[in-house]
């Protein structure tokens, strides 16, 4: 359980010691939803620590805990988690966290449909999420959820979260963020909300990626992914050496010390699936299997419809959103030269996992584990411009 220490920061007059504890108490976080804690591993990439995370799904716990050695996992449904549990693992008092940080299901909640939104299960975990905000007292908090929450009631929802979090003392502001946009080898979109309860101005990282003036070029597939192991359908590679040096940033970053990867495991699929595989080419989709080889739900569909169903990735692009399972049915899926599902590993490298991150459960856990995360390194982007409004902040008090 990590302690703040703070036996050297008494002085006679005491304000060294509140000087000491103030340096103890910044930039902490507490994660809330921290499912695997993709959020929590980007936020200390940019220098945050994280102190708590919590979580009902145990592999996840487990997961977190292994990879975030010096924060505290306290498991179990967030309705059964106290402000008193968080205060005691934390050691910290009311008002001194620094970031709460979460994801709790907002689809469903709404102050203008109660009908709709105050008798679903996800709007009562978003009411739980308020109380540990009112109760813990952070300076900031930071929300993401799904994009397509802002098409719930014509915004209502977003409308809502942001009226109940003012009423606690916290000014809001939401925005898309893609997370191509900041090195994710993936096309992803989070709505992210930040606030902060003392009044200060809220923005939100600009990208560092894309094809503008002054910005990195997107991360493909063939960056993120090609230096893996060749798998076949079904096959298992912990332990493997790399094939080949590091080609590019990314993946000397992916890989840091390493020489062997881990998780690197794939579904297996059946005959049918590997019949239809064949015939489908890099950027390929169902369009390309042969008629009497597609399934009985799939030949009555229109050529507009199930776009991404049974996709073969292409190397120079990015991923669609890697979801919970990543089967060939749902989406693009199918790795770009090899007749197979991408492994939990790729899923991870298309998330922006460094390699090290080791996933704990069965394969299946381990492929939910990685869908639902966020990108770890959209949360290092997030991560920074908090700390750059935490410098605007300094600089302010100290012209004042």
């Amino acid at each position: 359980m990590p302690r703040l220490d703070f036996s050297n920061a008494f002085s006679e007059d005491g304000t060294k010691q509140e000087r000491g504890r103030e340096q103890n108490m910044a930039n902490t976080v507490i994660d809330l939803f921290c499912g695997a804690g993709g959020l929590s591993a980007g936020l200390e990439m940019a220098g945050f620590r994280v102190l708590v995370g919590n979580d009902v799904f145990e592999a996840a716990g487990k997961t977190f805990s292994k990879t975030h050695p010096h924060a505290t996992f306290v498991p179990g449904p967030i309705q059964e988690l106290s402000v008193e549990k968080l205060l005691e693992v934390s050691g910290l008092q009311p008002g001194e966290l620094k970031v709460l940080v979460g994801g709790p299901p907002c689809q469903a909640y709404s102050v203008y449909n109660h009908q709709r939104g105050m008798h679903d299960e996800r709007a009562s975990l978003f009411k739980e999420y308020l109380r540990i905000v009112e109760g813990m007292q952070p300076e900031w908090i930071v929300m993401e959820n799904v994009a397509g929450i802002f098409s719930i009631g014509g915004g209502e929802a977003v409308h809502a979260i942001k009226s109940e979090l003012r009423a606690l003392g916290y000014e809001v502001k939401e925005q898309v963020l893609k997370a191509e946009e900041f090195g994710v080898p993936q096309e992803r979109r989070r709505v992210v909300f930040i606030g902060n309860r003392k009044g200060l101005p809220v923005s939100h990282p600009k990208p560092t990626h894309g094809s503008g003036e002054g910005l990195l070029p997107y991360v493909t597939i063939h960056d993120a992914i090609s230096d893996l192991p060749r798998l076949e359908n079904g096959e298992a590679s912990n332990d493997a050496p790399y094939v080949s040096e590091a080609k590019c940033a990314f993946q000397r970053w992916a890989r840091g010390n390493l020489t062997k990867v881990n998780n690197h495991s794939a579904p297996k699929l059946g005959k049918v699936n590997l019949d239809r595989m064949k015939h489908i080419p890099q950027g390929g989709s169902w369009r390309d299997i042969p008629f009497d080889l597609l399934p009985a739900g799939m030949k009555r569909a229109k050529r507009s419809d199930h776009t991404k169903r049974y996709g073969r990735m292409k190397w120079e692009a990015q991923s669609c959103t890697i979801l919970t399972k990543c089967d060939i049915h749902w989406g693009a899926y199918i790795h770009p030269e090899q007749d197979r599902a991408i492994s939990v590993r790729e899923a991870a490298r298309l998330q922006s996992f460094p390699d090290w991150f080791e996933f704990t459960g069965s394969k299946t856990e381990q492929y939910v584990q990685v869908g639902n995360a966020v990108p770890p390194l959209l949360g290092k982007a997030i991560g920074e411009h908090l700390k750059s409004l935490f410098a605007n902040e300094r600089n302010e008090l100290e012209v004042a």
